[in-house]
């Protein structure tokens, strides 16, 4: 029975996998939103910051900050394979730089990462940088 959930699973997500890239997603973004690897919380977030986009999409980061480098960062996300697949670029990218250099993150950078998402879900690359702003700048006057 195990065996059986496994190949089932893995057809699963081979099945997602064609559909995304037919859609128009990449294989890094493709496996930015199945593996979803910054997705969850961090218990001891020195801060943490919601945002809900245009679309209705909503993401929460938390973050923690050690000596003003970013120690940790995840996500959480509700909504489209493009938000998911958004936020974790935008966490490979940060992730141990310094506040300063996150806030200079910008669309451009996460869309090279990801490579190609439709174009309709570019939003949620703006929504990413858009969330993780306003927790840096939330986030700036407790660090003082």
């Amino acid at each position: 029975m195990e065996n059986q959930r496994s190949l089932s699973s893995q057809a699963d997500v081979e099945h997602l996998q064609k559909m995304l890239a037919e859609s128009g997603y990449s294989r890094k973004a493709i496996r930015l939103f199945i593996e979803k690897p910054h997705m969850g919380t961090i218990p001891d977030a020195d801060h943490v910051s919601e945002m809900t986009g245009t679309c209705g999409d909503t993401m929460s980061v938390c973050l923690k900050v050690e000596n003003g480098v970013i120690r940790d960062l995840k996500y959480q996300v509700l909504g489209c394979p493009g938000a998911v697949a958004s936020a974790m670029a935008a966490v490979e990218l940060i992730k141990g730089k310094t506040i300063e250099e996150a806030r200079a993150l910008n669309d451009g950078d996460i869309f090279h990462l990801l490579e190609e998402i439709p174009a309709q879900k570019h939003h949620c690359i703006q929504l990413a940088v858009k969330t993780l702003k306003k927790a840096l700048d939330e986030y700036a006057p407790k660090s003082d």
